[in-house]
């Protein structure tokens, strides 16, 4: 269940942010999850809120927004929306393709009081 270490590092950008900005609470974060990324959301979840607890992000709310994963076919030279990391282009059946994006997992935006 890697979900777990990634909150762990999730909540440690956390806190460096309200030290930095001087913050006590956190109330939304939203996070950009790739199509690609392995993270199993209800696991992200739960593994959110344990480590959270006793944190300024306690209790705030989690919010996945998914990211497509795209690449771009080197055969019909344009950007193609893939499924996992060894489709063939869903255009020309191409399997000359260049991921640009699917496997990520970023802060997109903190809201606090």
């Amino acid at each position: 269940m890697h979900e777990l270490s990634l909150c762990q590092n999730i909540i440690e950008i956390v806190e460096q942010q309200c030290k930095q900005h001087n913050v006590n609470k956190v109330t939304d974060l939203w996070l950009e999850v790739g199509a690609l990324s392995c993270i199993e959301p209800s696991a992200l979840e739960f593994s959110f809120e344990m480590t959270a607890k006793g944190t300024p992000a306690e209790n705030c709310k989690l919010h996945l927004i998914p990211i497509p994963a795209k690449a771009w076919c080197w055969n019909c030279k344009q950007f193609v929306e893939i499924q996992a990391n060894n489709s063939t282009c869903p255009n020309c059946g191409g399997v000359h393709l260049q991921r640009q994006s699917g496997d990520e997992l970023r802060i997109k935006e903190i809201a606090v009081e």
